[in-house]
């Protein structure tokens, strides 16, 4: 499968292709149509403005970091055929654009990749609101497939709760519990589906505080741990242990955080993984390195 540089490559002809994403990823292409520039480097920097003021949210700092600094590569780091600024400006708001469209249309891939692994009858383990996870469990749900779900109630912000109401529209059964009932509840499941905030360079990843318990429980008890992530969260880090990742990505709200302050955060490293199920297709996590070279090179 294609990355997103790659496609924004073959499909840079000059033409607007339809906007899909009306999330927060959206912002730095807001800029490129707002911000008066008289140079590249100008609007450069003013990208670069908006990158920083979006890496200051206190939500997925990981997955934001990530995937600006990919769009921004995206879309300058190709050639520029067009002597007149303003027809380069357009160009790049199309790249912008295109960008945008490929990754929202990528939990729609995700989903694909890993519906064959949802058995009939399956009981499946959940933490956090994913939303490729949701897209997922709702398309299984189309095929008539049974199965039902624990989430967890993915304290502090007990994002378990708006999970169950997401699934539950839909029709599925899901029982919401304890952070701490994870290993008891191990041994009545089939697998674990998690999202990630970030995929690093070794192959594991970064995702809601608690991810990183639950799959050493899974790894114990011989249960598969799936990852379900976009390629725009791969991430230039190679962290050892959970001290390593950035205290900005760990404490979005704190930057000087206290022995009190609790990480909103946390690392699974990839020997717990058994798959990634990426836009890029199936990987294990010993092949994310080679990928992620691709994605910024």
């Amino acid at each position: 499968m294609t990355n997103v540089s790659e496609q924004i490559k073959m499909n840079d002809d000059g033409t607007e292709p339809s906007d899909g994403n009306h999330s927060i990823e959206g912002q730095p292409t807001v800029t490129l149509n707002s911000y008066e520039a008289e140079t590249l480097s100008e609007l450069r920097e003013k990208i670069n403005g908006t990158i920083d003021c979006l890496t200051k949210t206190d939500k997925a700092v990981t997955s934001v970091a990530s995937g600006c600094e990919l769009f921004l590569r995206s879309i300058t780091l190709t050639s520029l055929d067009q002597p007149d600024f303003q027809q380069c400006r357009i160009k790049l708001v199309n790249r912008g654009q295109l960008y945008l469209k490929v990754a929202y249309q990528s939990r729609a891939k995700i989903a694909k990749l890993c519906m064959p692994f949802i058995s009939d009858g399956a009981t499946i383990l959940v933490h956090a609101r994913s939303r490729v996870v949701i897209q997922l469990l709702r398309d299984v749900a189309a095929t008539k497939k049974r199965f039902s779900v624990f989430a967890t109630e993915s304290r502090p912000d007990f994002s378990g709760a708006e999970l169950q109401q997401s699934l539950s529209d839909y029709g599925i059964p899901t029982t919401v519990i304890l952070d701490a009932a994870v290993g008891y509840i191990m041994e009545k499941v089939d697998l674990v589906l998690v999202g990630a905030e970030g995929v690093v360079e070794s192959g594991g990843i970064i995702n809601k505080i608690g991810t990183y318990q639950m799959a050493v429980m899974a790894k114990y008890c011989n249960k598969p741990f799936y990852v379900l992530v976009e390629s725009f969260k791969f991430v230039r880090l190679y962290p050892l242990n959970q001290h390593d990742v950035p205290n900005e990505w760990k404490y979005p709200t704190c930057p000087d955080p206290s022995a009190s302050e609790h990480p909103l955060v946390d690392y699974t490293p990839p020997h717990f993984i058994t798959l990634l199920f990426t836009d890029l297709g199936v990987l294990t996590p010993s092949a994310v390195s080679d990928e992620l070279i691709k994605l910024y090179s």
